[in-house]
């Protein structure tokens, strides 16, 4: 979206393809309804901040908006979406044509066009330019038979999986610091109900170190629940009470080795990539190349 951003507001003609159900992808807010109550939970990304000069307008257009606040309670330049993380990219896929729930699995080059093609089979318009902005393991697909230059970059790139809990009580859990970190099996957990603008269930969110969620990457959800609570009641050195919902959610490309690349781009074929893998695994990295990768498919044509 900040690439399709940045050559919208320049004239340009952009669609964009998700297969999620709606803006969000690791910056998304899970909602769940139980017994009357809906819960939420910011189970990708917790916090993002900002020091390149570009982002920080952005933040600040985003803070104006009222769709960003700070958390100061976890780091002095911590900010998050309110009133979910996700609340920025609602903010930008207002203005974008996006269809969600939208897999592109093919790519055909016809002539000096492409045509793509889901799940259900092939989209009746052609584009001109295409710009590839998935996982480095999903970008190897979609561009091995495209450019190999370009897919061979994406196969050097591996991401490490994050298994994440989310937890509801009844009561809040007294004292605990709003948020823990550790180099063990618990690598980040968060009292997600003490952000800003959130309601006010008491609200957990429990991500597991990426050498556990590796041996345990192809266990079912279900499973996964119990043994991080026992873990994240361990990390704390307190006894939980029964929740009154927990689920987990399996990150499957959480953390990438990124490649420093900033973006892709071959002008001949008029195909990119850009994304957290080419840049680094921040919020503000992939902000930042989705936007060099648009203006460099305007310099170069």
């Amino acid at each position: 979206m900040a690439c399709a951003s940045y050559l919208q507001e320049r004239g340009c003609s952009v669609k964009l393809f998700d297969k999620g159900r709606g803006p969000g992808g690791r910056m998304s807010t899970k909602r769940i309804a139980q017994d009357g109550r809906e819960f939420r939970f910011d189970h990708g990304a917790q916090y993002f901040s900002a020091r390149d000069e570009d982002f920080v307008r952005q933040l600040k257009a985003w803070e104006k908006a009222g769709v960003v606040a700070r958390w100061p309670k976890d780091k002095p330049d911590a900010w998050v979406g309110t009133p979910g993380m996700n609340a920025p990219l609602k903010h930008m896929a207002g203005s974008l044509e996006i269809s969600f729930s939208t897999r592109i699995v093919g790519i055909q080059r016809q002539g000096r066009a492409y045509a793509l093609r889901t799940e259900q089979g092939a989209l009746p318009q052609q584009f001109d330019s295409l710009a590839v902005a998935v996982p480095a393991e999903q970008a190897t697909t979609l561009l091995g038979a495209l450019d190999f230059g370009m897919a061979r970059h994406a196969v050097s790139v591996s991401s490490t999986p994050c298994w994440t809990l989310m937890c509801a009580f009844a009561e809040p859990l007294s004292d605990l610091p709003e948020s823990y970190r550790s180099d063990g099996v618990i690598a980040w957990a968060a009292r997600n109900s003490a952000k800003p603008d959130r309601d006010a269930h008491e609200c957990w969110v429990v991500q597991a170190g990426p050498a556990w969620s590796c041996a345990q990457l192809e266990m079912e959800a279900a499973d996964i629940v119990p043994m991080l609570l026992e873990e994240f009641a361990r990390a704390l050195g307190a006894k939980l009470p029964p929740p009154l919902l927990a689920t987990a959610h399996r990150w499957r490309f959480a953390f990438p080795n990124s490649a420093n690349s900033g973006c892709l781009w071959d002008g001949d074929n008029r195909l990119g990539a850009c994304g957290d893998w080419l840049t680094g695994a921040t919020v503000e990295d992939a902000w930042l190349s989705g936007r060099q990768l648009a203006r460099t498919m305007l310099r170069e044509g």
